[in-house]
């Protein structure tokens, strides 16, 4: 389906990445960074992410480090290794503050990483997506606190329940307003949102 979606659009490029490889990560930087032709790097939004259906009872610890390697792991590895076209993106920028347009992370995130929300959404206990999403929800108010003072922008969001193969059919919302909602909040982002949660209508969500 992707590479049917680049043959109709010849300004998108596929790179191959696994966010699990830290080699594969360096490779794709360098594929990138060629695309560029020299310009920075304005949005790295980190959307991979793993989901298994355990319990407190059947999880055990190789699931739990399969979790957050491309939980948690991947998107501190992919941030390291585009930080320097990111900063050279946010250092050419005539743009004042922190925006997407200038330079930005996004990590894709989950309510489920909510501690305060927890006991809401605890009839689906996956404990490692949960505590390697919670993982990520800190990386990110980390990064917002590092880069934010180089004018990168670090924001998480939640896309919602998406009926996708990770969130199956008996899910909330459609690929389609999940998406389109992102998209409209994307550039509504500044600094206020720096190191926050925010959903696809923007909405902040409680750590």
């Amino acid at each position: 389906e992707l590479r049917d979606l680049a043959s109709r659009h010849p300004n998108l490029v596929l790179v191959k990445l696994d966010v699990a490889n830290p080699s594969a990560i360096i490779d794709a930087v360098k594929i990138v960074e060629g695309k560029l032709n020299g310009a920075g790097l304005n949005l790295l939004i980190n959307n991979a992410g793993i989901y298994a259906p355990v319990t407190l009872e059947t999880v055990d610890s190789e699931e739990m480090i399969r979790a957050y390697k491309t939980n948690a792991v991947g998107p501190l590895l992919m941030a390291q290794a585009f930080l320097p076209l990111l900063k050279k993106a946010a250092q050419e920028s005539m743009d004042k503050g922190l925006s997407c347009s200038k330079a930005a992370i996004v990590n894709i995130s989950t309510v489920m990483g909510s501690i305060e929300k927890t006991s809401e959404s605890f009839f689906k206990p996956v404990i490692s997506y949960r505590c390697s999403k919670a993982a990520l929800n800190m990386l990110t108010k980390c990064q917002a606190l590092t880069y934010g003072e180089t004018g990168i922008l670090c924001v998480a969001l939640h896309p919602g329940w998406v009926k996708t193969d990770m969130g199956t059919q008996e899910a909330d919302l459609t690929v389609d307003t999940s998406v389109r909602g992102l998209l409209s909040v994307l550039p509504i982002l500044s600094e206020k949102h720096n190191g926050s949660l925010l959903n696809w209508e923007g909405k902040t969500i409680p750590w």
